[in-house]
């Protein structure tokens, strides 16, 4: 990939020969397909049921609503006819509750979009397009702190614990899960995924090769299969990759995004996975117990304490991670690599959390 095709090496200044540079070349693979889900989203033109020209609007907004201003302008300045008025309002109303309050979303909310006219496959791109942008800002965040920009090393209010719905039971009558856990959870949409045998060959070849075949949520998604073969190489290139940050500290970061966001499920799986990695249950176990409200970052050694603080940081709304959290980092002795691994791996759950909350429901088989 060229700089030129790179949007995010452009938006955050990052010169070709900097440390930066050289780390995201090592992840290329996340590099390529973040890039590569840019592409997805927002190449066509202005015909179907969500034209381009729709797409930008919203994505400048949501890049506004994190502060990215750069990135807002990016996407303003390839808008070229105005959307219509009625879709752009029903479309900000799901933006604005996927941006701000993902845990708060309800199946009415997908309803309200239906009975506005969108389409099951409209529904599934526009909460990837938020998902994703809200991913997008965190990246940029983050490499324009490592890339030496965001001067001020103020500090701020330590980020907190989201709250869990308190409903006893999902929408087709399972039994939710009360608080949050480590224990297996099962995932149910509320709009219907796409079937296996509506897919033709060589689509069903792309679910085997990622074994979403049998996934009601993944062939949601797959309403969308372009757009989540993209994701799923970007979720490959940030999580399963050699070297830099360990995989227990970016399921660490995957925890704690979850838990600021208050995706139950997202933070079941990944705290399960931090605790056998890392050999330390006790540690994810404080984590996950962190009451809503409470800050994430106590109990723990400092450099866990330092990646919590900052993962719960770039996770807030907008982000808040600042200079003195990532100079703290160093003198733990995170590497470049390191940082960027750990930017990457919390970032992404700003656009796992946001599909998992608000196209479905966890549920378990206990009381």
């Amino acid at each position: 990939m060229t700089q030129s095709q790179d949007l995010l090496q452009k938006l955050a200044d990052i010169a070709a020969d900097s440390p930066l540079a050289e780390a995201r070349l090592t992840r290329e693979a996340a590099t390529t397909h973040t890039q590569g889900s840019y592409d997805v989203l927002f190449s066509g033109n202005d015909s179907g049921d969500f034209p381009l020209s729709l797409r930008l609007a919203l994505a400048e907004q949501i890049a506004r609503w994190h502060g990215e201003e750069s990135l807002a302008v990016h996407y303003t300045g390839r808008i070229t006819t105005a959307p219509a008025e009625d879709r752009l309002a029903s479309a900000l109303a799901h933006a604005e509750l996927l941006t701000f309050k993902p845990a708060s979303a309800e199946p009415s909310h997908l309803q309200a979009l239906e009975q506005a006219g969108w389409s099951k496959e409209a529904i599934v791109t526009l909460s990837q397009l938020v998902a994703f942008v809200s991913f997008q800002s965190r990246l940029l965040r983050g490499y324009r702190l490592l890339n030496g920009e965001n001067g001020s090393a103020a500090g701020s209010q330590p980020v907190t614990a989201a709250a869990w719905r308190t409903e006893p039971q999902t929408l087709s009558g399972k039994n939710a899960p009360p608080a949050f856990t480590r224990e297996e959870l099962g995932w149910e949409p509320w709009l219907a995924a796409k079937p296996l045998a509506e897919f033709n060959a060589l689509e069903k070849a792309t679910l085997a090769k990622f074994g979403h075949t049998d996934s009601d949520y993944f062939r949601l998604l797959a309403r969308n299969l372009p757009l989540l073969e993209q994701r799923t190489l970007t979720d490959k290139g940030i999580f399963f990759t050699s070297g830099g940050l360990p995989r227990k500290e970016r399921e660490l970061a995957a925890t704690v995004a979850s838990k600021v966001n208050g995706c139950i499920f997202c933070a079941s799986v990944h705290a399960r996975k931090a605790a056998q990695l890392s050999k330390q249950p006790e540690d994810i176990q404080r984590l996950i117990d962190t009451a809503p409200g409470k800050p994430l970052a106590v109990d723990q050694s400092p450099r866990w304490l330092a990646l919590i603080d900052f993962a719960a940081s770039l996770s807030a709304t907008p982000p808040t991670a600042n200079v003195k959290q990532l100079a703290t980092l160093r003198e733990q002795g995170l590497s470049e690599l390191e940082l960027v691994d750990l930017i990457q791996s919390t970032a992404f759950f700003a656009w796992a959390n946001r599909l998992m909350l608000t196209l479905g429901e966890p549920y378990t088989e206990t009381v």
